[in-house]
């Protein structure tokens, strides 16, 4: 895998059968949907993934086929958090045996830690790890806002990057700060309205949700935000912006945008909608609503172009 890691790594969303078994069909399809979108990796057991609510044999056999599909074409990343040390290392030594390029690491869940306690936890773990890793800030799902302080210790332990999903655009200029004498290691936002911000400002990409079924968008304003093409990006801005108010904004549960992505998938005929509980996929009014919000945009048959 190259270094530094950069572009745009669309976290994948798991497709599931109505049994909520894996979705293989489903799979093949998302990742030649991202691929032909010019994605530049695909990260597996996310968020948007539902990883902490999918069995470890499922786990395992999405990271499996997930690697055989991808073929080594872009890296693949994969993310281990969990709530013991024993697990967390379980889905390290298998991404190993299946392929995967590299790791994603938040602190466990559950209980909540101090940075301190994140930083022994790091101490123990990596020496561990055969794959490189990437540390991972979601205090919303965490209970931990980990800071340059943290960052800092993780790359001195080896990390290659940073994936900083705090929602916090002064933490992203930080980071960027932080780390802009080390070629090697990358700045890579959670928050897909930062995205250009980032770019221009220093940072290597994005792990952007609604890549799973825009990929070109993103790839595009990523692109722009490489050459510095202002005009470019605000019009591509200006459709991300319309996305969030649209497709991401049916419902109101705090999970609706990973709800609203599997939906658009599906609607698009790519995989289907089956959540893994206790998250739920839409009822048919609010599937209705994404759909009228789908055909408001201009996208090819292959859903890559959007404008």
């Amino acid at each position: 895998m190259k270094l530094p890691l950069r572009g745009i790594i669309p976290p994948l969303v798991t497709p599931l059968l109505e049994n909520k078994e894996l979705d293989s069909h489903g799979l093949k399809n998302l990742i030649e949907h991202v691929l032909e979108g010019g994605v530049h990796g695909v990260f597996l057991v996310g968020t948007n993934g539902e990883g902490p609510s999918l069995s470890y044999p499922l786990r395992k056999q999405l990271i499996k086929e997930a690697c055989e599909i991808v073929n080594h074409r872009v890296p693949v990343l994969v993310g281990i958090t969990d709530t013991s040390l024993e697990a967390t290392l379980e889905i390290a030594d298998y991404s190993k045996k299946a392929g995967a390029d590299a790791l994603v690491i938040a602190p466990p869940y559950y209980f909540p830690i101090s940075e301190q306690e994140m930083m022994d936890y790091l101490e123990n773990l990596v020496p561990k790890l055969t794959l490189p890793f990437l540390l991972y800030n979601i205090p919303s799902c965490t209970k931990l806002n980990l800071s340059v302080k943290m960052a800092r210790k993780a790359k001195d332990l080896g990390a290659i990057g940073v994936k900083e999903s705090s929602d916090d655009i002064s933490q992203v200029y930080a980071l960027i700060e932080e780390f802009k004498d080390s070629p090697d290691f990358s700045i890579i936002v959670g928050a897909e309205l930062y995205l250009s911000e980032t770019i221009t400002k220093g940072g290597q990409g994005a792990v952007a949700g609604g890549a799973n079924f825009f990929p070109r968008l993103f790839v595009d304003l990523y692109e722009a935000s490489m050459s510095k093409d202002l005009e470019r990006i605000a019009i591509l801005r200006n459709s991300l912006l319309k996305m969030h108010t649209t497709i991401y904004n049916v419902g109101d549960s705090a999970t609706k945008s990973i709800k609203a992505i599997k939906c658009a998938l599906s609607i698009m005929g790519i995989c289907s909608d089956h959540m893994a509980q206790p998250l739920h996929k839409f009822d048919e009014s609010k599937r209705n609503e994404v759909k009228r919000y789908l055909n408001q945009f201009e996208y090819s048959r292959d859903y890559n172009s959007i404008l």
